[in-house]
């Protein structure tokens, strides 16, 4: 029988969740390393606005056909090892990407990044479930993603900062140096689980594997997790990731260096977000899927207002904008709590993949869209107001798909629920999260 060494939420769980922290806030800056690189690279690489695009699109493709592997991996190997593998991957591919100057070469670091990316976020939710009592976990998994955000902060007016005083090869070589820091914290301080056994998986046949992502992929809470992910979070990152920082500058007039500081504010409304999240939805897990729908039509009144304002929008309707936007982040985190109480823990690396490549996969297909579109509506000349509002526009057919899944997807998982284990139901609609068995 295992022997718990370190009591749930100690101190030494502390020490390790802030280890894989730090491994996922500067995941989170190679991430978004090219938010405020985008005109930097078209020049350097002579490229258009959807070939731009397709930097991202890579990396967030590769990302999110790599999240049910990593769920699979992650299940077997734990957190550790996959968070090594990934600082590995991760200071490969951003040193890479310094020195290359040929187009296809930079595509090619860009999918290796998507490979390192996918290992870490799952990776460091299962650390939280393995090292925090049930009853926090909701908040220590918003608090993850506050504080990954971090990263989002340092990948902009720093970043700008740092290419404006050093240029491309030095800015980026230097961000990848930080990934070795993490591998080696995550080397020296990092431990899968509180009891005293290693973390031992049963090795699983082929067979085994696909009936166990297929039972994960069959729960309706899943999906659910999985289309709350995908509707929340793809405006916020499309905005974060590429097409903001070209929208405020080149579409709505805004001077570089506030353009870059205006994309710190998102991070920064999402460490007031996170924690009333975290909060209504350990308290109130019933009605987890209100606030989803209050996000995200946060989302589309804001940008209606900004789309269809004459010409330029004023400033404080702008930041109004990135504000409300900002909720998608904490809110997408809901999905992966759905993917938590709807599955029993053997599942959780398999269920917490899947809804997570609902948000990457919405972002990929929005991000390039949107580089397709404004090469569409310019005609290869500088871009206008005009065609930014065009090719933004695309979001409205994603939140109205999304919209549509999670309302069938809410109704069939609770009725699932209420057929397969009622006492489960009944505890969720009493607002208590009972652990399903596998």
């Amino acid at each position: 029988m295992t022997e718990l060494l370190f009591p749930l939420g100690g101190r030494r769980a502390w020490a390790v969740w802030a280890t894989a922290v730090f491994t996922y806030l500067v995941t989170v800056l190679h991430r978004g390393s090219m938010s405020v690189a985008g005109l930097q690279a078209a020049e350097r690489f002579d490229i258009s606005a959807s070939a731009l695009a397709s930097f991202t699109v890579v990396q967030l493709t590769v990302y999110a056909a790599m999240q049910v592997p990593v769920g699979v991996l992650l299940d077997r190997y734990g957190s550790k090892r996959l968070l090594i593998a990934a600082s590995g991957l991760l200071f490969v591919a951003q040193a890479a990407f310094s020195m290359v100057d040929s187009y296809p070469a930079a595509l090619a670091a860009r999918a290796v990044l998507g490979v390192g990316d996918a290992l870490v976020f799952i990776s460091v939710l299962r650390v939280v479930m393995a090292w925090f009592p049930a009853l926090r976990q909701p908040v220590m998994s918003q608090a993850t993603g506050m504080l990954g955000g971090i990263g989002a902060i340092v990948s902009t007016a720093p970043m700008a900062a740092a290419f404006h005083a050093f240029g491309w090869t030095p800015t980026f070589a230097g961000a990848s140096v930080l990934s070795l820091v993490a591998g080696i914290a995550v080397l020296l301080l990092m431990k899968n689980t509180p009891y005293d056994e290693p973390l031992r998986r049963a090795k699983q046949s082929v067979t085994e594997v696909r009936k166990n992502l297929r039972r994960a992929w069959n729960e309706p809470g899943t999906r659910l997790g999985l289309w709350t992910h995908f509707t929340t979070s793809f405006s916020g990152s499309t905005f974060g990731l590429l097409w903001g920082y070209p929208f405020l500058v080149q579409g709505q007039g805004v001077a570089p260096g506030t353009a870059a500081a205006m994309l710190i504010l998102p991070v920064l409304a999402g460490l007031c977000y996170g924690p009333l999240v975290g909060r209504y939805a350990a308290k109130f897990p019933f009605y987890r899927s209100w606030i989803v729908l209050a996000v995200i039509a946060g989302s589309v009144l804001m940008w209606t207002v900004v789309l269809v304002w004459p010409g330029q929008a004023p400033m404080p309707v702008l930041l109004l904008l990135i504000v409300v936007q900002a909720a998608g982040g904490p809110g997408s985190m809901l999905g992966l709590d759905y993917a938590r109480t709807f599955n029993p823990s053997t599942r959780f690396g398999a269920a917490n993949g899947m809804v997570n490549t609902g948000g990457f996969i919405a972002t990929l297909i929005c991000i390039g869209m949107v580089g397709i579109l404004l090469d569409a509506s310019s005609g290869g000349a500088p871009q206008t107001i005009g065609d930014f509002k065009y090719a933004l526009a695309f979001q409205y057919v994603l939140w109205a798909i999304g919209i549509r899944q999670i309302l069938k997807y809410r109704r069939r998982a609770r009725g699932h629920l209420a057929r397969y284990n009622p006492e489960a139901y009944q505890a969720l609609l009493a607002n208590k999260v009972v652990p399903l068995k596998g």
